[in-house]
């Protein structure tokens, strides 16, 4: 409920009667002192009327204690708006403390108990009341206090976590690193491949679209926008999957999408990659993720022996290491595909994805968003020193 407006209009007798207050002040308290500062600046016959938040900014109080006193002057006359006490008792003692806080904050970083998935601020004010932490508090104040902590117990992060003493991992980081510490090279260009899996979607009711600013031309009043407004309804219409090929140097990407990610879709795209713009090079280095159709059998299995040999001796594979996905730059351009292009939409069909595709595509390579890799084989060695296993010859 908003606070009631009290109106302060001080007769000349009284304003007067301030006006000494304020400046003499003899044998008065500091409390008249402001008091009469308060109503002289909320007087509604002052030409230089504050509001309450400037009165208040301006005496270092409340609001709320500019309220007060206003409150007291239209209720019980000027007398007792001088005299009365913002305060009828002392502060009360706050029941947050440093150790309460410390518990709170412990409670919520720890397992959830049993038969719960996650904390929740009313699951976390019962257990401190459980504990004795507290007499009594409420979900609102556990909430305040997780908040000014910067504590989110109710979200998770999501990380490709390798092991430690892993010389796998090490082996196959230090190999991708090599290669992005490699210069430009026309005639053995680096391209790095991703997949993203894709569910096609259909509307069911007409999107309602954003509305801008407008002017009413009969009030002349600027009414407000409407974001835009989707059902939140739709119909499956199956799933593929988008292929993402960039060369990180060059600046250049090809974004696919297929039915199916099976071996004959990842040697149909190889070949017609090799077909349009290897063909002249010497080979490829191509950067991919350990999956199981990422392999040199894909070409055998989906064509005769000759153009298989041909296309594996083209292709040079070099494998992210098992939790290293991060290695792997076409998954940034993924990302990228995720916001720019698809963001909220709702996409019929391969057809229709691969003319968005495309235009994002020729987009994209107009403007030659390269990579700057930072990364080095050196930094990995620092950075990441835990995963390297302790050397047996040294």
């Amino acid at each position: 409920m908003p606070k009631e407006a009290y109106t302060v209009t001080l007769t000349d007798d009284e304003t007067k009667i301030l006006l000494e207050i304020t400046h003499k002040g003899n044998n008065k308290s500091a409390l008249e002192i402001m008091h009469a500062n308060i109503l002289l600046s909320t007087n509604d016959n002052n030409p230089n009327k504050k509001t309450d938040r400037e009165i208040a900014e301006q005496f270092q109080i409340s609001t709320a204690t500019v309220n007060k006193v206003r409150k007291a002057y239209s209720n019980e006359g000027l007398e007792n708006a001088l005299h009365r006490k913002t305060r009828i008792t002392g502060p009360m003692m706050s029941k947050i403390t440093g150790n309460f806080e410390a518990k709170v904050i412990a409670a919520a970083l720890s397992p959830p108990p049993k038969g719960r998935a996650r904390w929740t601020l009313r699951l976390l004010a019962e257990h401190c009341v459980e504990k004795q932490y507290i007499v009594t508090i409420s979900h609102e104040t556990i909430g305040e206090l997780l908040n000014t902590n910067q504590v989110k117990p109710h979200l998770g992060a999501y990380w490709c976590i390798p092991k430690e003493n892993d010389e796998y991992f090490v082996a196959n980081m230090e190999d991708i690193l090599t290669i992005y510490e490699k210069p430009l090279d026309p005639m053995i260009p680096v391209c790095c491949l991703d997949e993203k899996p894709i569910q096609f979607l259909a509307e069911t009711r007409m999107r309602i679209n954003a509305k801008p600013l407008r002017m009413d031309p009969d009030t002349n009043i600027v009414k407000p926008g409407e974001v835009e407004k989707i059902d939140a309804e739709y119909e499956r219409c199956g799933h593929g999957s988008i292929f993402i090929f960039t060369e990180p140097l060059s600046g250049w990407r090809h974004a696919v999408a297929r039915d199916t990610r099976k071996k004959e879709d990842f040697a149909f795209l190889l070949k017609d990659l090799y077909d349009r713009r290897y063909y002249n090079t010497e080979k490829v280095i191509l950067v991919a993720d350990n999956l199981n159709t990422h392999v040199k059998a894909s070409f055998y299995k989906s064509y005769p022996p000759s153009v298989a040999l041909e296309l594996s001796q083209k292709f040079e594979f070099h494998y992210t290491p098992v939790h290293g996905s991060w290695l792997n730059i076409a998954e940034c351009e993924l990302s990228v595909i995720a916001k720019e292009c698809l963001g909220n939409r709702r996409i019929e069909n391969i057809s229709m994805l691969n003319d968005e595709l495309r235009m994002w595509e020729i987009s994209r390579n107009s403007r030659q968003k390269g990579v700057n890799w930072h990364f080095r084989t050196t930094d990995a060695r620092v950075k990441l020193k835990r995963l390297y296993p302790e050397p047996i010859f040294k």
